[in-house]
């Protein structure tokens, strides 16, 4: 035992120590694994020390989902440094930045991106003021100001939906204001929100099944089946010739 502790006096800890414990447990066990008295235990300290920094372990959480969401922001920004400054080019590379990404960081992608949302957390992309959500949507207002996007007909897109998208438009809008871009917000009608809600679930759900393991049949070629995708999609709005 240190002497620290047999004199009796408490290990001085900060909330950089109790993050840094925090996401290696995550990276190494899972979300599950974050929990205050694991965090205490790491650092020689007892939980109730921990609560000048956390309430609860739901705020610590979301704590730790802040600071992966910057990490991700960081390596989307960096996956398109050095492409053409093309609208079309670096959407898609941002898309291939997050498979990368979730793939090669499964368990801070099951905690963002892939857990039960609980009071007080919201999953990475309903804020669209994070670091990912911004970068998401700046690709995607730079794609909507350069390029001719393919929607649907107005009566094609169902009733039940329009109130939810008209809502979203006006979160969207909001958020390009904040960004600073320079957007014709004519162009964000319904069936641009609508398209933009099928793109992300699409690229959503095909990222999930492949980190999880859960394709229906053996992909042997996982890159190609990705890519395809993306351009199945981008046909599907004018962004890739046929």
């Amino acid at each position: 035992m240190s002497d620290t502790r047999r004199r009796g006096r408490i290990p001085a800890v900060s909330d950089a120590d109790i993050r840094r414990v925090a996401r290696s447990l995550l990276v190494e066990q899972g979300p599950d694994a974050i929990t205050l008295r694991a965090i205490a235990r790491e650092l020689g300290v007892t939980a109730p020390a921990l609560y000048r920094y956390y309430e609860s372990r739901d705020d610590l959480v979301a704590a730790v989902r802040t600071d992966v969401c910057g990490d991700l922001a960081k390596d989307l920004e960096a996956a398109i440094a050095d492409l053409p400054d093309d609208a079309g080019i670096r959407f898609f590379a941002i898309c291939r930045g997050f498979r990368h990404w979730a793939l090669t960081h499964s368990r801070e992608f099951t905690l963002v991106f892939a857990s039960p949302v609980t009071a007080g957390i919201t999953s990475a992309m309903q804020q669209f003021g994070e670091p990912v959500g911004r970068i998401f949507l700046g690709a995607a207002g730079r794609l909507l100001t350069e390029y001719q996007v393919v929607t649907p007909p107005l009566e094609l897109i169902p009733p039940e939906l329009r109130d939810d998208l008209i809502k979203f438009q006006m979160e969207l809008l909001a958020v390009l204001a904040d960004s600073g871009q320079n957007f014709p917000a004519e162009k964000l009608d319904l069936g641009v929100s609508y398209v933009m809600i099928q793109f992300w679930a699409r690229l959503y759900g095909h990222v999930t099944l492949e980190v999880f393991g859960n394709y229906p049949i053996q992909i042997s070629h996982p890159d190609v089946l990705f890519d395809s995708t993306l351009a199945d999609i981008g046909r599907g709005i004018g962004l890739v010739p046929n």
